[in-house]
C-alpha cells in the first residue's frame, strides 16, 4: 500500500513535455559572415580603428517607475574623435549579472567608438531586485534615459541611435522599443525570444541532456518550471512578445556552442515577427565555436576573444545600415545554426502542484530538524546518567524496532545524500557547459545515481513494511488489534505499563517523529518522480 501511494504520487506530480520536433537545424545562405552595402555614391564608411576614442563617465539618476526608487548610476561615454558631426550613437544593455559601466562590453564598445559611433555603457540598473524579480519595463525607462543622454549631445544625430542588447537584456529591449519610436537599429546578441519561463526550461533541459544526466533528473526540470511563483514582482512570465520588438533594421548574432538559446525557433520567430512589422531589414550571423556571448573558449577564464570577424562584421553592419545603404550580403550567413529540442512553450505556472510540493518539502526539513534536535537531546540525556552512574537507557526500544529505526534512518539520510550530490553535480555541470566548457565523456553519477536511488527507496519502503508487521504482530499478542479490544489493553498501552516500541514516553515519541520525517523524504522522491520506473 505505501509503496502504490508513493507511485501515485509520482504519477500525479509527473508534467508532461512536449520535446518535438528534436535534431533541428537551418541551412545558412552563404558560409562568409561577412557583411557587403550596395553603395553607388561611394560614401566613405568608416571601419574599426579609423578615429581615436576619448572617454568620460557622467552619472543619472535612474528612477524606478513603479516604486519611485532611485539608483545613482555611471555611464561610461565612449567618443570617436575628430570625426563630422552628426555622429550615430549606441547604447549597450548587459545581460545576466550586475555588470558595470566599467567591467562590461570594453572591448565592443571601443571598437564602435573608433568606428564612428558614440558609445555608451551604464551600470545595470538593478534597484533593490534580484534575479527572480528585475523590472523589465522599469529598466527600458533607465536605459531610455541614456537614449535621450546621447541625443542631447551636440556631435550626435539623435535619429541614429541603436541599442546592443545581450541575453537577458532581449527581454528589455521590446519594452524599450515600445516605449521609444526613435531607436533607428538593434543588435541582438543571444536573443531568448521566449518568455523567461519558456527560455530557461528550455536551456536547462537541452543542457540535462547534453552533460549526460540521467532522464530522471530531467523530469526534475519539468516540474521546476511548472513553478507558480506567485509574489509580486516576479518575472517569470513577464510578456516579451510584444508589438514592435523586431520592427527596426535587426542583427541576430549567435554562436555555434551557445547552449542556451533556442537559435533556429528563436530565428524564425524573428523573421516572422519583423515581417508582420513591415520589416524586411533582418540580419543573422552566426558563428563557429562562439559560446552565448560570443567568446571563444571558456567564458569563466579571463581575457578570451570575441569569435572570428565578429567585430568586422558587427562594424560594417551598423556603418552601412545608419548610412542607409542596401545590404548585398546574405541575410542568414555563417554557420550552420542547430536546437536539439523544441521550445517547450506550453509551460504554465501549476499552482496545485507548487503549493503541494512547498508544504511536503517545509514539511519534510521541519520533522527532520526535530528528529536530530530529539536525538541531540537523547544523547546528553544518555552522558548525564552514564556520569551519575544511572541507567544510561534513554529509548528503551523494544523487540528491536530501534535497531531497525536506525537502519531505515540511516538508509534514507545516505539516499537523500546522494541525490543532492548527484543533483549538485548536474548543475555544476550545466554551470561549465553554459560557460563554454566541454561535456564530461563519462558522467558517472550524475547518471547512475538516479536508478540507485529509486532501488533504494524501493528497499526502504520494503523495510518500512516489515516494521509495520511487527509492530501489527506485537500489537496482536496483546490483544490491541482484537475487536473489542482487551479490557485494559489500550490503557496500558498509552501508559506504558505495557508498551509496544519502547519502555519510554520519550523512545515512543521519538519513533513516530522519526518515521513521518523519513515518510517525508519518500514523499519528496515521488514529488521528483524516483517512483516512475
Amino acid at each position: 500500500m505505501l509503496l502504490g501511494l508513493l507511485v501515485t504520487v509520482s504519477s500525479l506530480t509527473s508534467v508532461p513535455w512536449n520535446r518535438e520536433p528534436t535534431g533541428q537545424s537551418l541551412e545558412t545562405l552563404s558560409a562568409s559572415t561577412a557583411v557587403s552595402f550596395d553603395n553607388p555614391q561611394g560614401l566613405a564608411l568608416p571601419g574599426k580603428g579609423t578615429y581615436a576614442v576619448a572617454l568620460r563617465h557622467v552619472t543619472i539618476d535612474a528612477k524606478r517607475p513603479s516604486t519611485g526608487e532611485v539608483q545613482r548610476i555611471r555611464v561610461l561615454i565612449r567618443q570617436p574623435l575628430n570625426a563630422p558631426a552628426g555622429q550615430p550613437g549606441v547604447v549597450f544593455m548587459h545581460g545576466a549579472g550586475y555588470g558595470t559601466c566599467d567591467n562590461s562590453f570594453g572591448d565592443v564598445a571601443n571598437d564602435l567608438a573608433s568606428a564612428g559611433f558614440v558609445t555608451a555603457v551604464l551600470d545595470k540598473p538593478v534597484w533593490s531586485t534580484n534575479d527572480l524579480t528585475r523590472d523589465y519595463p522599469g529598466s527600458a525607462v533607465a536605459y531610455d534615459q541614456v537614449v535621450q543622454y546621447l541625443r542631447g549631445i551636440s556631435s550626435v544625430n539623435p535619429d541614429k541611435i541603436g541599442i546592443y542588447a545581450t541575453s537577458e537584456s532581449t527581454w528589455i529591449s521590446p519594452y524599450l522599443l515600445q516605449r521609444d519610436k526613435r531607436i533607428a537599429f538593434q543588435v541582438l546578441l543571444s536573443p531568448m525570444v521566449y518568455s523567461p519561463r519558456q527560455s530557461l526550461g528550455f536551456f536547462v533541459t537541452q543542457d540535462f541532456s547534453l552533460v549526460g544526466a540521467n532522464n530522471g533528473y530531467q523530469s526534475i526540470v519539468r516540474r521546476l518550471f511548472h513553478a507558480d511563483l506567485g509574489k509580486p514582482g516576479s518575472n517569470f512570465d513577464v510578456r516579451v512578445d510584444l508589438p514592435g520588438a523586431y520592427a527596426i533594421p535587426t542583427l541576430a548574432v549567435y554562436g555555434s556552442k551557445d547552449v542556451m538559446t533556442a537559435q533556429v525557433e528563436g530565428i524564425e520567430h524573428i523573421m516572422d515577427s519583423a515581417h508582420k512589422a513591415g520589416n524586411r531589414n533582418v540580419t543573422v550571423r552566426s558563428y563557429s565555436v562562439a559560446n552565448h556571448v560570443l567568446r571563444l573558449g571558456d567564458e569563466a577564464d579571463e581575457g578570451t576573444p570575441l569569435a572570428d570577424d565578429y567585430i568586422n562584421d558587427l562594424t560594417s553592419w551598423a556603418t552601412g545600415t545608419v548610412a542607409g545603404l542596401r545590404q548585398t550580403s546574405e541575410p542568414v550567413a555563417g554557420v550552420t545554426i542547430h536546437q536539439s529540442i523544441a521550445v517547450p512553450t506550453e509551460l504554465r505556472a501549476n499552482r496545485q502542484l507548487t503549493v503541494y510540493g512547498a508544504i511536503i518539502h517545509i514539511a519534510m526539513v521541519l520533522l527532520l530538524f526535530v528528529s536530530l534536535l530529539m536525538a541531540l537531546a537523547a544523547l546528553v540525556l544518555k552522558i548525564v546518567r552514564f556520569l551519575r552512574h544511572r541507567d544510561a537507557k534513554v529509548f528503551g526500544f523494544l523487540h528491536g524496532f530501534g535497531g531497525e529505526l536506525l537502519g531505515i534512518a540511516v538508509t534514507t539520510l545516505a539516499t537523500l545524500v546522494l541525490f543532492a550530490s548527484g543533483l549538485g553535480q548536474v548543475i555544476m555541470a550545466v554551470v561549465r557547459l553554459g560557460w563554454g566548457g566541454a561535456p564530461v565523456e563519462d558522467p558517472g553519477m550524475m547518471y547512475w545515481s538516479w536508478p540507485v536511488i529509486q532501488v533504494v527507496s524501493t528497499l526502504v519502503v520494503w523495510a518500512w513494511s516489515r516494521v509495520l508487521a511487527r509492530l501489527i504482530e506485537v500489537a496482536q499478542s496483546r490483544g490491541i488489534t482484537q475487536l473489542p479490544p482487551r479490557k485494559d489493553a489500550i490503557r496500558d498501552l498509552v501508559s506504558g505499563r505495557e508498551p509496544v516500541l519502547a519502555s519510554s514516553r520519550f523512545g515512543r515519541v521519538y519513533f513516530w517523529v522519526t518515521a513521518a520525517a523519513m515518510f517525508g523524504v519518500l514523499l519528496v522522491f515521488a514529488f521528483w518522480g524516483f517512483f516512475i520506473y
